[in-house]
Formats: structure tokens, C-alpha cells, sequence
């Protein structure tokens, strides 16, 4: 009988171990970094590649490792069950619930499972070859269970094929990279950087572009000279051409052409003719995302477009440089005019252009004032007063108190910011 109990004994110590790795398999190849296994595979690794095979049908590799579990923990308890009331009779079955519980729980859950998510990628290529062993075995099994689960979850409302991707691969590595921002692995630049690029296939060039009342034109009915003169004063390096009225766009002239002919001219502006010189505009639908339109910059090797609205009617302006500092941030070079807009003063307020967008006042002071409907922070404020205010109102709304510093006619030119409940935040 001692024997027997010995041996008892001993397949109830394998059956744990193999609970073991069950348990720490179902956790380690949930927690594993699918980026990380995608890189290991890359550069050769075999059993990466086998687990992102594994992976790729979660449910079938999850339901097959649960039956496992579940099969060897009921043989487990079974058996020390019977030897435990061959020995202690009826109170065996206690000894062998509060035994059996403790030994589970140690080193077939927890055990395991704080190993696993202790090192997931290296737990999960270690039993990659376990794990495909018992999908192999149990997995016909598994995808019948789960036919079943799926059948009874659709009577109460659940579809999980349609639930399964609520979170898109974007919001995954938003949310990523917030974590890490929060854990001091990534800078606030480098978390906005990332953020930037996400944001392109949700943004359109007319949250980004110079608003018509911004642009700096020129008009191609000017005498030669004074054309020439304007494009050389001008900060910029492409300069678009208008006929009669702003919204007739006839051409682009970028300052280097401009130049060239020049030179070929001996230098006398009066012998320019501006429109040989200029390139044909190139519109853009305002609707367009900032994606496609970087995707066309580059397809074109083109840096400027005109946006106009659905009725062909001139909107703005749109650049490449203007989508890269979506992504990186403002960028200023030597001929830049520095006017940010934005003043921190030395009372913790902040007074900003009523022009700048939302956008960069979030960047810049890590802010998270929504911008989906208004794209200046002027806007925001007639949204959110659903009034255009008056010199010196307040409002207060998104954990900000805004005054209204300046105003002319319709438009709100200054603001001064605080965070609401500050001292002085009540004027």
C-alpha cells in the first residue's frame, strides 16, 4: 500500500507540474509583445514564429490550454481525494479540498503566472513547443467549445467577431506610449512626436492650414519690379500669384526660380516676366487628410497646395513643412518670423492669440482642450459661449478660465488663460 501511495504521490507532483505550465503558457502567450515577437521572427528565430502562429487564433490556443488545466487539476484532486480517504476516511476529503487548493494556487497560479509576466517573451518561446504540442492535441476540442460559447454569448447580444477589434492598432500604441510616458521612458517630445504621426489619418489640411486671411499673396498685375520686390521681402520661400481678386490663385512662385531668372535678365527686375516664372497652382480639397495630403507631397515632390472648399472657392494654404510640424513640432529657421503667439506671464496665466491652433497650445503646455469642433482657440471659446463675447468676459470650461482681452469687430485677437479655481482665475 506504502508503494502504491508513493506512486500516488508522484503522478499527482507531474500532473502540478504540467498545471505549471499550462497556467504560466495561458498567461505568458497572452502578455507577450506581439511588436517583440514580430522583430525575434524577423531575425530568425523559430520559436518566435511559432508563437505568433499560436497567437494568431488566441481563443483556439486559450480554449485548448484551459481544457488541459482544467484536466489535470481534476485528475490531481481526484487522486489525492482517494488517497487521502483511504487514509484519514471521510476526513480525507477535507485534507485533500484545503491540500489540493494550497498546492494549485502556489505553483500552478500564482507560481507561474508572476513568472510569466515577469519575462512573457522569454516564458512564451520557452514553451512554445509545450503550447503547440497541446493546441495540436486539444485544439479540435477548443474550436468546438468555442462554437458553443459564441452560440450561447449571440442569445444574450454578444458578437464576439464583431467586438473583438473594439481597440484599432492606433489607439493600442497611443495608449503604449502614454504608459511609457508616464513611466519616464519617453520624453514628453518623443510622446508627442508619436502622437503627431497617429493623428495624421484624423486630421484634415484645413485644421492645419493659413487661413485665407493669413496668406501672403501677390498680385500679378503689379508693375514687374515691385512683384520682385515683395517675393524677395517675403519670409517665405513660395509665394502664390493672384489676377483681380485673392481668390483668382494663378501661380506659385518659388523665390529660387525667381532668382535664376533674374540672373538671366542682368539683374533688371523690369524684365522679369512673372508668370514664365511661376508654377501652375496645385488645389487640394479642404477635406482632405493629412495623411493623403503628405502621401501626395511626396508622390508629387511638390511642398505647396492651395485648399478650396467644396465649391472651388480659395480656403488657405497648406505646406509640407506644415504636416512634418504636426509630427516633430514647430520648426524655425533664420528667416522665420518669431511670433508663437503665446506668452506665459509671471502669475501662472498665459495670453495667446486668438488665431493659434488648439493644437499647439496642447503641445506646448501639455493642455487637453478638445479640438474637434473649432481649430483656434478662438473658436473654442465662441463654441463653448455659443456667443461671441465681449471684452473682458469670462467663461470657464475644460478646467481653464478664459477672459477676452481684446476684440475687434467679430473677431477675438487676444485671451488671456489660467487654470480654473487659481488665485485670480475669478477675473
Amino acid at each position: 500500500m506504502t508503494t502504491e501511495l508513493w506512486v500516488i504521490g508522484g503522478i499527482i507532483l507531474i500532473l502540478i507540474c504540467f498545471s505549471f505550465l499550462f497556467s504560466g503558457t495561458e498567461t505568458g502567450m497572452t502578455a507577450v509583445s506581439r511588436a517583440r515577437l514580430h522583430s525575434l521572427a524577423a531575425s530568425g528565430d523559430k520559436r518566435a514564429s511559432v508563437v505568433e502562429r499560436l497567437i494568431e487564433r488566441k481563443d483556439r490556443l486559450v480554449g485548448a490550454l484551459l481544457i488541459g488545466n482544467n484536466l489535470v487539476n481534476i485528475l490531481a484532486s481526484s487522486l489525492a481525494t482517494s488517497v487521502l480517504l483511504s487514509v484519514f476516511g471521510d476526513r480525507g476529503v477535507v485534507y485533500a479540498t484545503i491540500g489540493m487548493t494550497v498546492l494549485l494556487v502556489i505553483f500552478s497560479e500564482i507560481l507561474p503566472k508572476s513568472l510569466a509576466l515577469f519575462r512573457p517573451e522569454q516564458f512564451a518561446l520557452f514553451v512554445s513547443p509545450f503550447a503547440r504540442f497541446i493546441v495540436f492535441v486539444f485544439g479540435p476540442v477548443s474550436s468546438a467549445a468555442n462554437f458553443i460559447v459564441r452560440g450561447l454569448l449571440h442569445l444574450f447580444g454578444v458578437n464576439l467577431s464583431s467586438d473583438a477589434n473594439m481597440v484599432s492598432a492606433h489607439e493600442e500604441i497611443r495608449g503604449a506610449v502614454e504608459i511609457l510616458h508616464r513611466e519616464g521612458s519617453f520624453v514628453k517630445q518623443d510622446r508627442d512626436r508619436v502622437g503627431g504621426l497617429l493623428d495624421l489619418a484624423e486630421l484634415e489640411v484645413s485644421d492645419i492650414m493659413i487661413h485665407r486671411t493669413a496668406m501672403k499673396l501677390v498680385n500679378a498685375g503689379d508693375a514687374p519690379d515691385v512683384v520682385v520686390r515683395e517675393i524677395l521681402q517675403s519670409p517665405y520661400t513660395r509665394m502664390p500669384l493672384y489676377r483681380d481678386e485673392a481668390d483668382n490663385i494663378v501661380g506659385v512662385v518659388h523665390a529660387k526660380d525667381l532668382l535664376r531668372a533674374l540672373h538671366e535678365v542682368g539683374n533688371d527686375p523690369a524684365q522679369v516676366d512673372i508668370m514664365k516664372v511661376a508654377t501652375k497652382p496645385w488645389f487640394v480639397p479642404d477635406t482632405t487628410t493629412l495623411r493623403d495630403q503628405l502621401n501626395a507631397f511626396l508622390r508629387r515632390k511638390a511642398h505647396f497646395a492651395i485648399v478650396v472648399d467644396e465649391y472651388g472657392e480659395v480656403e488657405g494654404l497648406v505646406t509640407l513643412e506644415d504636416i512634418i510640424e504636426e509630427i516633430v513640432g514647430e520648426i524655425a529657421d533664420e528667416h522665420d518670423v518669431d511670433i508663437q503667439g503665446v506668452k506665459q506671464e509671471a502669475d501662472g496665466s498665459v495670453v495667446v492669440d486668438g488665431g493659434v491652433p488648439i493644437r499647439d497650445l496642447n503641445r506646448a503646455l501639455d493642455w487637453n482642450l478638445p479640438d474637434d469642433e473649432a481649430t483656434t482657440i478662438a473658436g473654442l471659446v465662441i463654441h463653448e459661449a455659443q456667443m461671441i463675447p465681449e471684452e473682458k468676459q469670462a467663461f470657464t470650461f475644460h478646467g481653464k478660465r478664459f477672459i477676452v482681452m481684446k476684440r475687434n469687430k467679430n473677431r477675438i485677437v487676444k485671451l488671456r488663460i489660467r487654470t480654473a479655481g487659481e488665485p485670480g482665475a475669478l477675473g
